[in-house]
């Protein structure tokens, strides 16, 4: 199988005034092509931290993290910037919409800030539409929609470069549990479906469930 994500000796340290708080320790992991991971842990185990530093949103203390056999630590600034646009799709807790962008606009956000043209994606806009189910609130604003359809938005977001991972933070952790439900059957679908490798941190045992593997974190390392 191919390694889509690989965490070699990864160690984070935070410094709470003179204080080094050791977050993660010691991480080795490796992600395949196709794998949908449910890294489950207590908080403050480090759960988070490890999916940011996958994404390349914040940098190990030591070790490396490789996505799809490039190492992010000799990327240039431009470089990663791109690889975060286009090889990975975001999905958050608190969904991070722009309040004043329709669904649509919200969508096409990262074609926009890639420089891409929005024309070229308008069948695939359609076609994510359909799969997230908003093709008729499509000129809503974030504020006439309800949570889960504004998770829905995220995930439809994250979708249109057609990135090869998808990592989500607490995709459900503010949905009530119907809500939830369908949103982890959307997840899961795009997963099987589409291929996509899906990362997702959660702390529902339920949402977990939704994945073809679990990966537990306690007190900064994997017990898997």
């Amino acid at each position: 199988m191919t390694a889509m994500i690989e965490a070699t000796n990864l160690c984070k340290t935070f410094k709470l005034g003179t204080v080094d708080v050791e977050v993660l320790k010691d991480i080795d992991l490796t992600i395949n092509s196709g794998e949908f991971a449910s890294i489950m842990g207590p908080s403050g185990s480090g759960k988070s931290t490890l999916l940011y530093l996958i994404g390349g949103l914040d940098k190990p203390t030591t070790g490396s993290i490789k996505i799809k056999g490039k190492e992010l630590s000799v990327m240039k600034d431009k470089e990663e910037s791109v690889m975060r646009r286009r090889d990975i799709g975001f999905v958050f807790q608190f969904y991070n919409l722009i309040p004043n962008l329709n669904v649509e606009e919200n969508i096409m956000l990262p074609i926009l800030l890639d420089g891409r043209k929005m024309k070229d994606y308008k069948d695939k806009l359609e076609e994510i539409l359909e799969e997230v189910g908003l093709t008729e609130r499509r000129h809503h604003t974030p504020r006439e929609l309800s949570g889960g359809q504004q998770q829905r938005v995220a995930i439809a977001r994250a979708l249109i470069n057609e990135p090869d991972i998808i990592l989500a933070d607490e995709p459900i952790g503010n949905l009530d549990s119907k809500t939830g439900t369908d949103v982890m059957k959307l997840l899961q679908r795009i997963n099987i479906k589409k291929g996509k490798t899906i990362v997702q941190v959660t702390h529902s045992k339920e949402a977990a469930e939704y994945g073809t593997r679990t990966i537990n974190v306690r007190d900064g390392r994997i017990c898997e």
